[in-house]
C-alpha cells in the first residue's frame, strides 16, 4: 500500500487515498447528522493510524486510536445519549467554552511535551497542539454542540500548511475540503440550534 499513485499534480499512496475517502464521507455525514458517520470515522481512523506513522506523526496516529474509540462513545451518544433519546444539536454555554480551551491548552502541553522527549518527531509542538484541538472538537462533535465546528475549521486550516510540510499533498487537500465542509456544518447546526432554542 506504500506505492505511489499521481492523481494529477498529487502524488499519494493506496492507503492514504482510501483514508481521504472515508474521511470526507464522515464528515458529510456528520454535518447531516447520520448516525453511520461513526462507522466510517472508525474506518478512517485505523487507515490514517497507518499513514500518520509512517509519516513520523505520532501525535496525530495516537489521535486516530483515541478517535476510534471517542466514535464508538459518540455513536452511542448520537443514539442514546440525552436520558436514552438521541441527542439534539445545542450550543455551548460560557462554561462549556471555558473548559474546551483549558483542555485544548492542557492537552497542548502535555502531548507536547510528551512528543518533544519520547518520539523523534521534528514538529512536537505542532503535531501536540492540533492533536489537542482535535480531541476537543471530536469530543464537542459527540455531544452535537454547534462549535465542534469552530475547533476544527481552526484545526483543519492549521493541518493544511502541516502536512504540506509533511509531503502528505493529498491528506493537506483532504484538510481544505475539511475546513469547507466545517464551514457548511456551523451553517447547518447553527441554523437547527437557532430553530429548537
Amino acid at each position: 500500500m506504500n506505492d505511489l499513485l499521481q492523481l494529477g499534480p498529487l502524488a499519494t499512496t493506496p492507503l492514504e487515498l482510501i483514508s481521504f475517502l472515508l474521511a470526507v464521507t464522515t464528515v458529510v455525514l456528520n454535518i447531516r447528522q447520520k448516525h453511520w458517520a461513526w462507522l466510517f470515522s472508525i474506518a478512517s481512523s485505523a487507515t490514517y493510524a497507518v499513514v500518520f506513522y509512517e509519516a513520523r506523526l505520532y501525535g496525530d496516529m495516537g489521535l486516530q486510536f483515541v478517535f476510534i474509540a471517542a466514535s464508538l462513545w459518540g455513536w452511542y451518544q448520537w443514539l442514546h445519549g440525552a436520558a436514552n433519546a438521541p441527542l439534539v444539536v445545542t450550543r455551548l454555554d460560557r462554561k462549556g467554552w471555558r473548559w474546551s480551551l483549558a483542555g485544548w491548552l492542557l492537552g497542548f502541553l502535555l502531548l507536547s511535551s510528551f512528543l518533544d522527549r519520547f518520539t523523534d518527531t521534528d514538529v512536537p509542538h505542532a503535531d501536540g497542539f492540533l492533536t489537542a484541538g482535535s480531541l476537543v472538537g471530536q469530543l464537542l462533535l459527540g455531544r452535537k454542540k454547534v462549535e465542534n465546528w469552530h475547533v476544527w475549521i481552526v484545526v483543519d486550516i492549521l493541518y493544511v500548511g502541516l502536512y504540506v510540510y509533511k509531503g502528505l499533498m493529498l491528506t493537506a487537500f483532504l484538510y481544505g475540503v475539511f475546513v469547507l465542509l466545517a464551514w457548511t456544518g456551523l451553517r447547518a447546526w447553527g441554523n437547527i440550534a437557532r430553530r429548537d432554542a
